[in-house]
This record gives C-alpha cells, sequence and structure tokens, in this order.
C-alpha cells in the first residue's frame, strides 16, 4: 500500500490539514453513491476511474467542485481525500492521542 501512494507515513491527517469525507443526502439520510467505499484501496478510487456509474462520477466531480471552491486540494487516487491548500502547519506533524475520553469530553463541550 505504500508503494502504490494509498497510505504514507506522515500524511496531512497529522498535520490537521487533511479530511476524507464523503455526500450525504439529508432527504433520504444515506450516504450518495460514489462508486466504492472510502478507503478502498484500488484503482476505482480514483478521481478518474473506469468501470462507475455516471451518477457516480458526477457525485465525484460535485465533491471535488465543493472542496476546491473552500481552498481544499484532491488527492487523485483517493475521491474522498482533500488537503486545505493552504495549511496553517506544513512541515507540522502532530502527535498526541485520541481516547474515548477525549472525544466524550468534545462532545459534551459542544453547544
Amino acid at each position: 500500500m505504500f508503494e502504490l501512494g494509498y497510505v504514507a507515513a506522515k500524511s496531512g491527517h497529522s498535520r490537521g490539514s487533511t479530511v476524507d469525507l464523503t455526500l450525504f443526502d439529508l432527504a433520504t439520510g444515506e450516504l450518495v453513491a460514489m462508486g466504492g467505499d472510502h478507503d478502498l484501496m484500488d484503482s476505482v478510487s480514483h478521481h478518474d476511474a473506469e468501470g462507475i456509474r455516471k451518477a457516480e462520477a458526477r457525485n465525484r466531480r460535485r465533491l471535488r467542485s465543493i472542496m476546491e471552491a473552500a481552498g481544499f486540494g484532491s488527492y487523485p487516487a483517493e475521491w474522498w481525500h482533500y488537503t486545505l491548500r493552504n495549511e496553517p502547519y506544513p512541515d507540522t506533524y502532530f502527535d498526541f492521542p485520541i481516547t474515548s475520553e477525549l472525544v466524550r469530553r468534545r462532545m459534551e463541550a459542544r453547544p
């Protein structure tokens, strides 16, 4: 997976500038069809993948246009992966534990 470019020893995720996301249909309560699940390490995950349905390709383009308009760049091998173009900490990799206690406290602090 490292050689194919799907997994990196260090990535924008640990810099706080990269997100993995998809589209969600509020009317149906379902995830929008994107032509493969996220984190599928396969060529079908590429933005320009062949063999996916037209609607799935359109959904990928829609997500990409939304994210690019918001200042994010795409990763060609993963339709769900976007990195902030002008990230604030391009040379810093944060390393802190994510625990259930930390998540619980963050959720309780939400309005």
